[in-house]
């Protein structure tokens, strides 16, 4: 398993539409489909699982959308994606998704079959959480593959001597043939070895792989046991892991952070000045919000109120494909920066302050994708909003110059607070009660940072409350993990709602045959 990286797994992908799990993820898959038939593709089949998440999601939680963006050749905010399906079809690209059964362990599993005049693949992946994803076939063969590398795929004639310079090479067998695959910082030429077929798979991470990358730590046990007395600030603790991670200077990991959260500052002023989409369940709110908050109609919450209107802003924007950042994921990508920068701005703080806070939240970040996940699917809500609100905590507590220890300890008590919650979307859009609980993640934050500033005791290592909650995530039924098959998703509301959008849209589930 490749290390995690901050800006890989944690913070990040830069992405528009509802879910970092279905839209990034997707698309990243489908960018690596594409490079397999060099760009030219005339048939996709694209099969799910009838156990798994997506028969019952991948249209309106935005999987189809990625996929075909992925499919065309696109980024994952790129503006033309909420009309990627009728591209594809202005592509020539003729488009089957069917549900099988065929038992698949992962909920987010993708199978495609592509085809043109010439040639046909098969590839199958899966959408690991917060956008990462992980190809486990192509064409039959096993094939480890995480878009962190340039992949060169070379096809042999069986037992050719070769030998090929590059940080991995791993040698399958492909029945007739042996398939050599290359992982290296750039593609690798086959020289004059008998090819009978050659394939290059462009890296569609940010944060590239490379041979024996070494990080200082993977857990928080390993943190404190290397930092030990020095008690050394989070947020510097996170520069080191993404210095060795990325091999990045210390002002190239600040810059990074900071022009994410110049991304995410802009996102919040359009959502406050106003979002429309057709097909969402809920209008522009937070503008309202923002008039109630200026007029002195709200309780007095002091910045609590503010980091309720930037979180309410940026799940708008997410809403309405906007401009977002999965921080963890799309689903809780308000949560964190609604929290850090509607803080820093009541403190007076500056961009650097919060890139130092979001730094802060990616560590604590790295420490949960390490152990577990941030798959909804995998995991229920506690592994995007319990995730969201464990980073969230440390990264306030980094604003208000809190030490180190305080900073766990705030992320070990907001997660430990978000044990359980399951993730059942209303009317199968990433919306509600995804709004709710990212404000709840947030104020949870909020009070965690402060009991931790205050010294209060989170009993329980925040490496083990991690493994709690994937213990608690293996005994969680289907229905409540992002499949909209139980909780709020089931009601008769919630259901007429979803009829409702299906209509106004004039269109059903398509061939998936799951409504």
């Amino acid at each position: 398993m490749t290390a995690v990286s901050i800006f890989n797994d944690v913070i990040g992908p830069v992405m528009r539409g509802p879910s970092s799990s279905h839209c990034a993820a997707a698309l990243r898959i489908g960018r690596l489909a594409r490079d397999l038939m060099d760009g030219d593709i005339a048939e996709v089949l694209v099969e799910f699982d009838r156990a798994g998440s997506l028969p019952t999601t991948h249209k309106s939680q935005g999987s189809d959308m990625g996929l075909f963006g992925g499919l065309l050749g696109w980024e994952a905010d790129d503006e033309r994606l909420p009309g990627s399906a009728a591209a594809l079809t202005a592509a020539g690209i003729r488009l089957r998704i069917e549900t099988v059964d065929v038992g698949d362990p992962h909920p987010n599993t993708y199978r495609l079959t592509l085809k043109n005049e010439r040639e046909t693949h098969t590839l199958i992946a899966i959408s690991t959480g917060g956008g990462m994803i992980e190809v486990l076939e192509i064409d039959g063969v096993p094939m480890p593959m995480d878009g962190g590398y340039h992949e060169t795929l070379i096809w042999l004639p069986k037992e050719t001597p070769t030998t090929f310079e590059a940080d991995e090479v791993i040698q399958h067998d492909a029945g007739n043939a042996d398939l050599w695959q290359i992982k290296h910082a750039s593609f690798v030429d086959a020289g004059d070895l008998p090819v009978l077929s050659v394939k290059r798979l462009a890296p569609v991470l940010p944060v590239p792989s490379r041979k024996d990358l070494r990080v200082p730590f993977t857990s928080c046990a390993e943190m404190l046991a290397v930092d030990a007395n020095n008690a050394t600030p989070l947020w510097q603790l996170a520069v080191d892991y993404e210095r060795a991670r990325g091999n990045f200077t210390e002002a190239e990991v600040l810059a990074k952070m900071t022009h994410i959260v110049r991304i995410l500052r802009k996102s919040v002023a359009s959502g406050i000045a106003g979002t429309s989409y057709e097909d969402r369940v809920l209008h522009h709110q937070s503008g309202r919000f923002a008039e109630c908050l200026n007029q002195g109609r709200l309780l007095d919450g002091g910045a609590l109120n503010r980091i309720i209107l930037y979180v309410t802003a940026l799940m708008e924007v997410k809403s309405s494909m906007g401009v977002i950042v999965a921080a963890p994921t799309a689903g809780a990508c308000a949560a964190l920066p609604g929290a850090v920068i509607a803080m820093a701005e009541s403190m007076d703080l500056d961009e650097t302050e919060m890139a130092r806070a979001m730094l802060a939240a990616g560590l604590i970040g790295v420490f949960i994708a390490t152990r577990w996940t941030f798959a909804a699917e995998v995991g229920g809500c506690q592994a995007e909003g319990g995730a969201a609100a464990s980073m969230a905590a440390a990264a306030l507590v980094t604003l208000a110059g809190g030490t180190r220890d305080q900073a766990i300890a705030a992320a070990s008590l907001a997660f430990q607070s978000m044990l359980g919650l399951i993730c059942d979307p209303i009317a199968n859009r990433v919306e509600a009660p995804c709004l709710g609980k990212n404000v709840m993640a947030a104020a949870n934050a909020l009070s965690c940072a402060n009991m931790a500033l205050a010294d209060f005791d989170p009993l329980i290592p925040l490496d083990e409350v991690i493994d709690a909650a994937k213990s608690v995530a293996e005994r969680m039924p289907r229905e409540h993990r992002c499949t909209s098959l139980g909780g709020l998703a089931v009601t008769p509301t919630s259901l007429e709602i979803e009829r409702k959008l299906a209509a106004l849209k004039g269109t059903g589930c398509g061939s998936c045959g799951c409504h």
